[in-house]
């Protein structure tokens, strides 16, 4: 890792162990997203973007934190909430309202929105928490691994695909 120090941990015990996840698979060489699953205050599931490590393109941090949760009856699911160190994208945001977990907390938005509004649309509480340690351990993965990063998210967050512009069909 460079020599530059990173912020403080985020001092939210869920959004800390997300950033665990994410601090996690930035050394294991992947994209540097963590999340955690929480019910009634307890840790239930935790995981990182494991894309890189395992050659898998779905197995972003908040689905791997569900995998990682293992089968939960509905019930647990909508009494949880998701942690995550950057807005999730659209698969795993509605892998989220699937299986009815009412509340998210985030890290950081400014890298990429992704679907706050839409999740916002739909009843699901948002609570953007804006903490640098998120940030700065993705802006740093960006400037080290703009290739990976690309692969990862492509042109969304540059093109505003993540702002509720969808293009349409190619032509």
């Amino acid at each position: 890792m460079p020599s530059t120090p990173l912020p403080p941990l985020p001092s939210d015990p869920g959004l800390r162990i997300a950033y665990e996840e994410a601090l996690a698979g930035y050394r294991e060489g992947g994209v540097p997203i963590g999340a955690a699953l929480f019910h009634r205050g307890e840790l239930i599931g935790r995981g990182r973007n494991r894309r890189v490590q395992d050659g898998n393109p779905i197995l972003h941090a908040e689905m791997t934190c569900f995998q990682n949760a293992g089968r939960l009856p509905v019930s647990t699911y909508r009494e949880a909430v998701l942690y995550s160190t950057l807005s999730p994208c659209y698969m795993c945001s509605g892998a989220s309202l699937l299986f009815g977990v009412p509340k998210i907390v985030i890290g950081e938005s400014r890298t990429i929105r992704a679907a706050d509004d839409w999740l916002r649309s739909l009843g699901m509480s948002v609570t953007v928490v804006d903490d640098q340690a998120c940030y700065r351990l993705l802006q740093r993965f960006i400037e080290e691994s703009p290739g990976i990063w690309a692969e990862d998210i492509g042109h969304a967050g540059t093109d505003d695909r993540y702002h509720g512009k969808h293009p349409g069909p190619p032509p």
